[in-house]
């Protein structure tokens, strides 16, 4: 039985940190053991609306290459590549664009909304590049005739976007595309440290590069019960930050974690300790992978490498396709 294909990616936009991790890269780590993956890094991507300043992008690729590696995705069993190494994308993307109706693209739900958030912070993103955000995910999808895509439920009004844009196209041309679906992704969510979304903007992450001692700092800083006073107080799990994260990190000693809680048997210093030994444990293999890549950035390099000739193969294949029943041959 054929596997199937699927292709995702990420934008290196700064510092990962453990909701990353858990929103969607351990998802692609068990992924690549059920389908032919395609990784990718798309730096172009991050120029949508980050293209004042792009001279962090090489050391931001580099930083991103080390998470998924050392997180667990194998660059012999997945093809791993940074987008602009693999110039089809560009021109796929130009020839979605000639037959993508405006409205489409401004209908999207999260366009003003996005471009409303951004405007506050003072980023003119008014731009073509911004507007065409989508047609530029649905070249990097269909390149590669990737038929599932991991998603999370925020995401699926551009698939389906995506999805338009196939249809488009097969029956404008030739139907040489699969239309692709959504797998959500079923992930823990993640709460930063002071119990909102974790987010770098917020200042309340952790990073996924984080060392051991990192790890005990900012979980030192994490928000518990607030009605929990003194050590005697009787503590409530169900408002604690550490709590949460004793669910997903220590999911065998929850129930223990949580009684203890209510009867004051244990202080939130002790439960915050305890949360962060375990979490230590639970990432080691994933801290040593990470000094090893760390020691050897060529690895790093050679892997993209690689990858992005694996890519290339694919992309061209598929764009002498596109050219020959766009009668551009």
């Amino acid at each position: 039985m054929t596997k199937g294909r699927i292709l995702s990616g990420m934008q290196p936009s700064g510092r990962f940190h453990l909701g990353n991790y858990m929103g969607a890269l351990e998802n692609w780590v068990k992924l690549q053991y059920e389908y032919e993956c395609f990784f990718s890094i798309v730096d172009w991507h991050a120029l949508t609306s980050s293209y004042e300043d792009t001279s962090k992008i090489p050391e931001r690729i580099h930083e991103m290459a080390i998470d998924w590696l050392s997180a667990g995705l194998d660059p012999e069993r997945n093809v791993i590549f940074v987008q602009s190494h693999v110039k089809e994308h560009a021109e796929l993307h130009l020839l979605l664009s000639m037959i993508t109706p405006l409205s489409w693209l401004e209908r999207v739900p999260t366009y003003k909304d996005k471009l409303q958030q951004l405007g506050i912070q003072g980023k003119d993103i008014n731009t073509y590049g911004f507007l065409g955000y989508p047609v530029l995910m649905t070249a990097d999808i269909i390149l590669y005739k990737a038929d599932t895509i991991p998603v999370g439920e925020d995401q699926l009004p551009h698939l389906e976007l995506s999805r338009e844009m196939v249809r488009r196209f097969n029956n404008l041309y030739q139907p040489i595309f699969p239309e692709p679906k959504p797998s959500l992704s079923k992930s823990s969510i993640l709460p930063g440290i002071d119990g909102r979304k974790m987010s770098k903007s917020y200042g309340n992450e952790i990073p996924f590069s984080a060392s051991p001692d990192e790890f005990r700092s900012r979980i030192r800083l994490m928000i518990t019960d607030p009605n929990r006073v003194k050590r005697t107080d009787l503590g409530n799990p169900d408002v604690c930050t550490v709590y949460t994260f004793h669910k997903i990190f220590n999911g065998e000693q929850c129930s223990e974690v949580e009684k203890a809680c209510r009867s004051a048997e244990i202080g939130c210093v002790d439960c915050k300790k305890s949360l962060a030994e375990k979490m230590i444990t639970n990432l080691a293999d994933i801290h040593v992978r990470r000094m090893e890549l760390e020691a050897n950035p060529a690895r790093v390099k050679e892997i993209l490498i690689y990858g992005a000739e694996r890519a290339r193969k694919v992309a061209a294949s598929t764009m002498e396709e596109v050219r020959h029943v766009m009668h551009l041959a």
